[in-house]
């Protein structure tokens, strides 16, 4: 049996999805990838506002297209018949806007009980900020993030991914699956709430305990993290940045061992794991002489033999380029049936062995699937051209 053939762990599963952008498309697209219907739900004539960027094709590959308009009266009592056949509803409106149009979780429950509602949102459904606007960039400053990210004598700077984003869809969907697993016990659905601050916040280690400890906040330190010594980016003899991290006394005695330097586990400055952290302008100084000396192919080749973690600083030139991506399907051409023909994404995280995921399809165009998804409701082409022509679909 081919990996296509395969089954998929949420074959069944219907999702409705009003999400737009990023963080509620990519929790769908999550869910698509294993196996669920995912029915994304956009406004006729208009669509996502993402539908021009390259992300969309992304983010909504193996996604069907409805159209439905959510402010007509037939539009929302269309959307209610289809979310009564849906096991997950996905949305990142500001909160209560389901609510104004009379299709919020509560309404929808109603008909359909075991209806779980992911909602995706800048500040979360409740607390004082709730109405507030926000897209990535403003929850990764409000997580704190951004404050720490950049040079001491410097402002602060973004990361270059989209964390909060991205990783408020990876927490919804997990948030979906454990909802599913509560239905099961319970028959009921609940509401799965998410913002996107706090997926950042969640993701941001010791930050608090430190505070709580110390009773001082982390400040912006570059590449060096306070405590997590030897770990630093250093510059080969050709021109590369290679990063090495030997945090543990076991990595940190291979290391000395393999830049032959074995008296430094007898340093005075070193001798201690305290010792070694106060002093690790020292130690990386030392490290980063010997690195700046070789190339990067030495340096990896000797790390690697010695079982030392290092790696090179990748681009996503490196990226498409290396074989381990390439080992692990990470690197994917999906077509969009756009001008830009078959484009590169990111594989399917994580590898099941048994019900592997999959991108079943292309992010679709607008609307696609209307006669498809409405004509399983009961809808006839005639009631369909009918909804068209008042403009609730």
């Amino acid at each position: 049996m081919t990996e296509a053939q395969l089954p998929r762990a949420l074959e069944g599963i219907r999702v409705v999805s009003t999400g737009q952008i990023l963080a509620a498309p990519y929790c769908s697209t999550l869910l698509a990838e294993f196996g669920a219907e995912v029915i994304k739900v956009e406004q006729p004539g208009v669509g996502d506002p993402n539908r021009d960027n390259l992300s969309f094709w992304q983010d909504n590959r193996g996604s069907k297209s409805v159209t439905i308009d959510l402010h007509h009266p037939e539009g929302t009592a269309l959307f209610r018949k289809l979310t009564d056949t849906a096991d997950i509803l996905v949305e990142n409106f500001r909160p209560g806007t389901l609510e104004g149009w009379g299709v919020g979780p509560d309404n929808l429950r109603e008909t359909n009980p075991r209806l779980v509602c992911v909602r995706i949102s800048g500040y979360g459904q409740t607390g004082p900020y709730k109405d507030r606007a926000s897209f990535d960039r403003v929850a990764l400053a409000f997580s704190g993030m951004t404050y720490t990210t950049g040079y001491a004598d410097r402002p602060p700077v973004r990361p270059g991914y989209f964390i909060a984003d991205y990783g408020a869809g990876t927490f919804a969907a997990f948030g979906a699956m454990v909802a599913l697993q509560a239905r099961n016990v319970t028959g009921r659905g609940q509401d799965v709430d998410v913002a996107l601050y706090e997926a950042a916040w969640r993701m941001s280690g010791t930050y608090a305990a430190g505070y709580g400890v110390t009773g001082q906040g982390r400040e912006r330190s570059g590449n060096y993290i306070p405590g997590v010594v030897p770990a630093e980016q250093f510059t080969t003899s050709d021109g590369h940045f290679l990063v090495v991290n030997c945090t543990t006394q076991r990595a940190f005695t291979r290391l000395c061992d393999t830049i032959g330097q074995p008296e430094l586990l007898k340093d005075e400055r070193f001798a201690t794991r305290r010792k070694l952290q106060g002093n690790y302008a020292a130690i990386h100084a030392i490290l980063g002489g010997w690195i700046a000396v070789r190339t990067l192919a030495e340096c990896q080749a000797l790390f690697d033999a010695n079982g030392i973690p290092a790696a090179k600083v990748f681009s996503v030139v490196d990226i498409v380029a290396d074989e381990q991506y390439a080992a692990r399907d990470q690197i994917l051409s999906v077509e969009t049936a756009t001008e830009h023909g078959p484009i590169l994404q990111p594989g399917i995280v994580p590898r099941l062995t048994e019900t592997p995921g999959r991108v079943a399809h292309r992010a679709p165009h607008l609307g696609e699937h209307n006669a498809e998804v409405f004509g399983s409701l009961g809808i006839s082409e005639a009631e369909l051209a009918r909804l068209t022509e008042l403009g609730a679909i």
